[in-house]
């Protein structure tokens, strides 16, 4: 069965399906960046409240500033922008969901810049929300500037009327609201970034500054930018998701979302033009979400890269199998007690020892087979947020390194583009070519890989501690292998 709106009545009965009359649903939200992990957590969400019978008027149009972005528009455009959410678990009680709440999506490259602003400075946006990956703030990470020297920053300096970048768009839609007199919107962030809307708030503001500081000034007055701590495991669609939807269930969706039963979102309640009750339906809204980011920030994606390296270098290529491996599973374990949780602020209403126990479960969940090259993914942008602000505390307490280190040095032997097995792989980062040039010769490779700024920041830079831990555990990753290293390390 097509997965289309005229076909959602026969669909089968362990289907869930909108409950609401998708005809009612309007667009108050505008998502930039409509991936697998918005598809399954922000538009999840929505579409759950508007099944309760309201939030009819807080649909989602898409919106797209990427052309490789035109194939999953066509697919959500074939099927009347419905989709399936499948939930994996090793347990047999999942949903199979269709969701609505997308109504819409646009593109740059389809629609152009005239289209996507004037739908954003469109009266009855009152939202707009961003997952465009960790590296998409054009902040440069040692410095914290914005970098206005990236083309399409350039090009929208250059273009003011025909802004192709997400700043760009923001910030012109935004000038049109202010003149048309309609009132500012919400920005939104949903990537997972310490302190995403602080971080998206600066990024929106130094751009404004470069093409108006009158309108930066009204910025910086009128709209917001609520913090938000975002969670839930959505591996990559692949050919093999889309075939057991169509044998299991029936339904033919061009292109489905996986992802885990666990869903989280804690959500600062600062917007200027309403929102949604998401509160109904799961969401915890908070005055201070740091606590609470700053938990999952180091626990969760610190560990995913504490594992994600070492397990690729084994030759695992799933979160899974790397998590069956006893070896690391203790060794997660450790990092998570004995590194992260001293760091940790008391967060409300959580249990951290079960929050580490649960982590655990989700790593090991054998139905999700998360792919360990997505976690690899895009290191150069991970590390800073993820990893190094746990490593720079280590430093600044005299604390034990080698277990963090460990994380350095296996990113570095990955970079060589071989595993263990002599298996050779791409780097999926944009700086693949930077990063790799740094570990090309073993000579001064540490003085090189450690010395930029850019991704590990002046403290481990300048710590000779960390250097010989990093230098002490790349050398037994060359001489011991990923085995040898961890069995010499938790036996200490």
């Amino acid at each position: 069965m097509k997965l289309k709106r005229q076909n959602l009545p026969q669909l089968p009965t362990h289907t869930a399906r909108p409950a609401y009359v998708l005809d009612k649903v309007t667009a108050g939200i505008a998502h930039i960046g409509v991936g697998g992990f918005h598809r399954a957590h922000q538009a999840a969400y929505t579409d759950a409240l508007m099944d309760t019978g309201e939030g009819l008027e807080w649909g989602i149009c898409g919106i797209g500033t990427r052309a490789d972005e035109l194939s999953m528009r066509d697919a959500l455009a074939s099927q009347d922008y419905l989709y399936t959410l499948v939930e994996l678990d090793d347990r047999p009680e999942t949903e199979v969901r269709v969701i609505g709440s997308i109504r819409d999506m646009l593109l740059i490259t389809r629609d152009g810049s005239e289209t996507v602003v004037a739908r954003l400075a469109d009266p009855a946006i009152r939202i707009v929300s961003l997952t465009i990956t960790e590296g998409g703030y054009c902040l440069d990470d040692s410095t914290g500037r914005f970098n206005a020297a990236l083309p399409q920053i350039r090009h929208d300096l250059e273009n003011p009327r025909s802004p192709i970048s997400v700043f760009g768009l923001l910030c012109a839609a935004l000038a049109r609201r202010r003149s048309e007199g309609n009132g500012p919107f919400t920005v939104m962030s949903c990537d997972n970034l310490p302190h995403n809307g602080d971080v998206t708030r600066k990024a929106t503001l130094a751009f404004a500054n470069l093409v108006d500081t009158d309108l930066a000034s009204w910025i910086e007055r009128n709209v917001s930018f609520p913090n938000a701590m975002v969670d839930r495991i959505t591996p990559v669609t692949s050919a093999a998701h889309r075939k057991n939807l169509k044998q299991q269930h029936g339904i033919d969706d061009a292109w489905p979302v996986v992802c885990e039963p666990f869903v989280q979102w804690v959500l600062e309640d600062k917007f200027v033009a309403g929102r949604p009750a998401w509160e109904k339906v799961g969401v915890q809204f908070t005055d201070d979400v740091a606590p609470y980011e700053e938990m999952k920030i180091k626990l969760l994606n610190g560990s995913h890269l504490a594992l994600t390296y070492l397990g690729f270098l084994r030759g695992y290529r799933f979160v899974h199998e790397t998590m069956a491996d006893p070896l690391f599973v203790e060794y997660i374990r450790r990092y998570m007690d004995d590194d992260v949780t001293p760091q940790l602020a008391p967060v409300p209403g959580i249990d951290l020892a079960q929050y580490k126990q649960t982590l655990i479960d989700r790593f090991t969940n054998c139905a999700i087979a998360d792919q360990l090259e997505r976690v690899c993914s895009d290191g150069s942008s991970k590390f800073p947020k993820f990893t190094v602000p746990t490593i720079n505390r280590l430093i600044a307490d005299s604390a034990e390194l080698d277990r963090a280190a460990l994380v350095v040095a296996a990113w570095a032997m990955y970079l060589k583009g071989e595993d263990e097995n002599g298996t050779q792989y791409s780097i999926p980062d944009p700086r693949a070519e930077f990063c790799q040039s740094l570990v090309e010769e073993d000579e001064g490779l540490a003085e090189r890989l450690l010395g930029r700024e850019e991704i590990f920041g002046a403290q481990i830079t300048r710590s000779l501690a960390f250097r010989d831990a990093f230098e002490r555990n790349l050398l037994r990753l060359r001489t011991l292998g990923v085995g040898g290293t961890l069995d010499l390390l938790l036996t200490r």
